[in-house]
């Protein structure tokens, strides 16, 4: 896409600081790092969101996200990593192709849950649940 901010890097249009890359997905810093060695994952191929990325790229992406969450651990000494997908404006997406955040965690950091795990009611887990499996 002409206007997409990760496929203008991709094309090397746009400067970006490469973490790792395969074939199919790339990874490079995020310019506004939650934690140090926050890295953005992608895949080449513009997809919007989760919806619309193919098997075939989320499997690229995960796994390099996965080989950049090993290399927080072994090489920046993590405590832990989150990865996290925003898909979809409400959820707090704002480049609009799929991208996973590696977020290095560390004893200390400022970084918290964005909710409070709490109990839920149980039917509304049930149904949900049975929606989600189209029961």
């Amino acid at each position: 896409m002409a206007d997409c901010l990760f496929c203008k890097i991709v094309a090397g249009e746009l400067a970006a600081t490469i973490v790792a890359e395969s074939e199919l997905a790339l990874a490079f810093a995020d310019i506004n790092p939650a934690t140090p060695g926050h890295t953005l994952v992608i895949p080449r191929a513009h997809a919007q969101d989760v919806q619309d990325v193919t098997a075939s790229d989320l499997r690229a992406t995960t796994e390099l996200a996965q080989q950049v969450a090993r290399a927080a651990f072994e090489r920046l000494g993590a405590d832990g990593v989150n990865l996290l997908n925003s898909s979809g404006a409400l959820a707090g997406q704002t480049v609009f192709h799929f991208h996973i955040h590696v977020i290095p965690r560390y004893d200390g950091d400022s970084m918290r849950p964005s909710w409070v795990p709490s109990p839920g009611d149980p039917d509304q887990i049930a149904a949900a649940a049975a929606a989600l499996r189209g029961a």
